[in-house]
């Protein structure tokens, strides 16, 4: 097996910036051979989602920015999924990004349907990584809930930490860490304008417009996106390679790096 804990302490100085439109985006890359693979993560993740992927896509180059509200990125006024789309469309120029195939986790992987509907033209391939179309989360669900509850400052010893960062053993505790002392870096008022965002989403139009090679990762025990938001997406994107994690919950780019990487690796013969 991998080292698979790069420099959980170091990472936020590996952050490289560009400007796009009137914002400055935060970003690692990774050299390697192209095309790039570029990675979106989710709420309240940063470019810090994908560190346990990384060592298993050892070879290619990688660009993992931070959204906009997120990590180092600056806020901006709005916070809705095409604003987020946006944003890599214009990191992808800025940084003159060949045809990148993008891989979105969560949220992440909705901004990457509106990416790959929105500027079709930019994007060599598109990985959602359990993703969905529209989410369906009612008041009382636990993240609605658990938001809502949050105060600043967040502590990243919080005990919501314990169901949102929820996986199987194995992840390595600091990774972990760095994930909640990230996340409580944001006001709870952020949290929750852009949860208000997520939950209007709907992008099955945009999905029906993608003409992108799709790969679909989903896990098996995922609690936010379970087996009818992966047949809404395969219904959508039916020429999509579906690629299910058995073990895995919502985040299997975390719990079986290396079965995420063989997917991306196997779909687009990077």
């Amino acid at each position: 097996m991998l080292d698979a804990l790069p420099e959980q302490d170091a990472w936020a100085g590996r952050k490289q910036f560009v400007t796009v439109g009137d914002l400055d985006i935060a970003y690692v890359e990774i050299s390697g051979a192209e095309p790039a693979l570029l990675l979106v993560h989710g709420f309240t993740d940063t470019s810090r989602s994908f560190s346990l992927l990384a060592p298993y896509l050892a070879g290619r180059r990688l660009i993992m920015p931070d959204l906009r509200g997120h990590g180092a990125s600056q806020t901006g006024k709005n916070c809705g999924i095409a604003d987020f789309a946006d944003d890599i469309a214009g990191l992808i120029l800025r940084l003159r990004l060949d045809r990148p195939v993008v891989v979105g986790h969560s949220l992440g992987a909705m901004v990457a349907i509106a990416l790959a509907g929105r500027h079709r033209e930019l994007i060599g391939g598109l990985v959602v990584l359990a993703g969905t179309l529209k989410p369906d989360f009612a008041p009382d669900h636990p993240l609605v809930a658990g938001v809502e509850a949050l105060h600043d400052p967040i502590s990243p010893a919080d005990p919501f930490y314990a169901w949102w960062h929820a996986c199987r053993p194995g992840v390595p505790p600091a990774f972990l860490a760095g994930l909640a002392k990230d996340a409580s870096a944001m006001p709870a008022p952020r949290w929750r304008a852009i949860l208000e965002e997520i939950r209007r989403a709907d992008l099955t139009g945009a999905a029906r417009a993608v003409q992108a090679r799709t790969l679909i990762i989903a896990g098996a025990c995922d609690p936010l996106f379970g087996e009818a938001h992966q047949q809404a997406l395969q219904s959508a994107l039916p020429e999509a390679v579906f690629v299910r994690a058995e073990t895995c919950g919502h985040n299997p780019h975390w719990e079986d790096p290396a079965l995420v990487a063989k997917a991306i690796i196997e779909a687009f013969e990077v």
